[in-house]
This record gives C-alpha cells, sequence and structure tokens, in this order.
C-alpha cells in the first residue's frame, strides 16, 4: 500500500479484521504454545500484528516468518531468548493476527516496506535478523536498505536469489482457477505444510497444527497464502522480480557481518542447494545443517538449532561501548 494512501481508503479496502476479542479467540486453543500479547502496529489503517517480548534496552533479535506461517513459527526461539533479548516477531499483512485485506498489495517490496516502517517507527538498531522462507528476501530486503542497523544475520530455508524453478508443488498452487480452489477454498496449502514440511511428524501434535492453522481458517483469511505462492517472481516480467534482484545484487554488502546459516537438508524446496548459494556469497559464515530436518526446521530440530543459536549469538557479542536499541 503507498504511503499516500488515506486511513479511511486502507480500512475500506479489508474484508477480514480481528479486534482483540478475535484475535483471543483464535489463540485460545494453543494458547500454552503461544503465551504471548502481540501489539499492533498501524500502516494506514490496516493492523499488523508484532510480538515484542523480552527487555526493551536488550540487544534486539527481529524474525521474519514465511509462508504459509506467521510469529508462531518463532514461538521455541522467543520463549528461550527473551529472558536476555528484545524478540520482535511480525506478522505479515494478510498472515497470522495482521489484519487480511481483500484488495492489496501483496508484493514483495510492499512487505519490505511494512517491515521497514515498523523497525524505523521502534527506531531498532544493532538488529540481529532472523530469517526463514519467504521472510529471507522480506527480512534482507529491508536489511539491505539499512545495512546500517544490521549487526548479525540468522538465516533458516530461504532464498533471496533470481534464477530459481519452483517445485512442482507449489507450481500447482499457482496455476489459474485450481490454485485459488485448492489454496483458498480447501486450504491445502497450509494444510499440506503441516505434513510436509517438516520430518518428524510427532511434533505437529494437536495444539501446534492448531497453531499453524488457526490464522487461515477461512476463504478470506487465506488470501496472502495464495498471493505468495503467485509472487514467486520466476522471470524478469515478474512484477516482483526487480525487487528480488536489487536485493541479491545487495548481499555482498553483508560479507564481514557474523552470520549463521541453519539449513534443514530434507527440505525440498529450499534444498541445501539454496544453501550453497549463500555460502559462496558468505564464505565467512557459520554453517549448520541437520540432515534430517525437513522445512521447519525449528520444529524438527528445535534443540539443536536452538542451541547453534545460542552458541552463534555468544560468540559474535556486540561491542558494549556502542549502547543498543
Amino acid at each position: 500500500m503507498a504511503r499516500g494512501r488515506s486511513r479511511a481508503e486502507g480500512r475500506s479496502a479489508v474484508s477480514a479484521q480481528l479486534d482483540d476479542a478475535g484475535r483471543r479467540a483464535i489463540v485460545a486453543g494453543f494458547s500454552t504454545e503461544y503465551p504471548f500479547e502481540g501489539k499492533l502496529f498501524d500502516l494506514d489503517g490496516l493492523r499488523y500484528h508484532y510480538l515484542d517480548e523480552g527487555p526493551r534496552d536488550g540487544e534486539v533479535l527481529l524474525f521474519v516468518h514465511g509462508n504459509p506461517t506467521w510469529s508462531f513459527y518463532w514461538r521455541h526461539a522467543i520463549r528461550a531468548l527473551s529472558d536476555r533479548y528484545r524478540c520482535i516477531a511480525v506478522d505479515h499483512i494478510g498472515c497470522g493476527l495482521s489484519d487480511k485485506p481483500a484488495r492489496y498489495p501483496y508484493q514483495l517490496a510492499q512487505h519490505v516496506q511494512n517491515l521497514e516502517r515498523l523497525a524505523l517507527a521502534l527506531d531498532l538498531r544493532r538488529i540481529t535478523l532472523v530469517v526463514h522462507d519467504w521472510g529471507g528476501p522480506i527480512g534482507l530486503g529491508f536489511a539491505t536498505r539499512h545495512a546500517d542497523r544490521i549487526a548479525r544475520l540468522i538465516v533458516l530455508n530461504t532464498s533471496a536469489f533470481t534464477g530459481g524453478r519452483a517445485p512442482w508443488r507449489i507450481r500447482v498452487c499457482r496455476t489459474p482457477a485450481l490454485g485459488a480452489l485448492a489454496v483458498r477454498g480447501l486450504n491445502a496449502f497450509a494444510v499440506a505444510a503441516t505434513v510436509m514440511a517438516l520430518e518428524r511428524r510427532e511434533r505437529m501434535t494437536p495444539a501446534v497444527r492448531r497453531g499453524y492453522l488457526a490464522p487461515y481458517d477461512s476463504f478470506a483469511h487465506r488470501i496472502a497464502t495464495l498471493r505468495f505462492v503467485q509472487d514467486i517472481p520466476l522471470s524478469p516480467s515478474h512484477p516482483s522480480y526487480a525487487e528480488l534482484e536489487r536485493i541479491e545484487n545487495a548481499l555482498p554488502i553483508f560479507s564481514a557481518t557474523p552470520t549463521c546459516l541453519i539449513w534443514g537438508a530434507m527440505d525440498w524446496c529450499f534444498t541445501p542447494a539454496h544453501l550453497e548459494r549463500f555460502r559462496a556469497l558468505w564464505p565467512k559464515a557459520e554453517v549448520h545443517v541437520d540432515e534430517g530436518a525437513g522445512h521447519y526446521v525449528l520444529e524438527d530440530a528445535r534443540e539443536r538449532a536452538l542451541r547453534w543459536i545460542e552458541r552463534f549469538l555468544n560468540r559474535n557479542p556486540l561491542c558494549s561501548d556502542r549502547g543498543s536499541k
């Protein structure tokens, strides 16, 4: 949404707004998994939901999710780290507990701008950016615009490169009419992810499954799930290709930034080939691969991944004399 849009125009485009009671109702079925008090940021009349847990003067960890997840994906990391770090996790517009407008530019550049507006409004500095799936290009899109605010990178199963080819399971969901029926009508993309995105199926308990699916409980609430699939820029003619190309070209500026790459090797979408592209780009990065984990690496390899994250943070402390926000 352009900055110049009026608040009234923004609200007129909303098909699925949630009030506080509605948000509490969604979380009620899995509150022990997601025991957080969310906040709302105004984006021209749309409510952008985010978590802000931990000490306000602590080092900032900014978590950016993908599709079809939401800030729920980061729950274990937030619970493990928020006693020492300020943990901020957003829900993209159309996702999680954010508003889900029917008419909205669900494109990469817009999601980058939304994250940018929140981070600048909160004046986040010396950020440790933690990204997964679509959170990769969105988070790195913000980071490449504000490299002076980025202190460390933690990158999990994602991509930020042009020239990719979508797996057939993704291409099917992009098929006109059929894709809309499957993704929005049947919630096939989100439901399939609860099975196909992890290897340790016992980790997908009924409460966890409810957590992943609850925000996407109707045709109207699944619009972003479809739009993210449609927004994969597979050719230069795609509307989001130029923004992805901008991000890719800017990634070398982080070659000296402390970086941790964590990968589930069984991911059929962001395969180890994507990891190798990051390794080639950032040869000094710390790399951890769990051979038995899938795309939802923080579910499959939760304990190991959290240990890797904590050790990386401890090994790369921020200089105390610069202050933090």
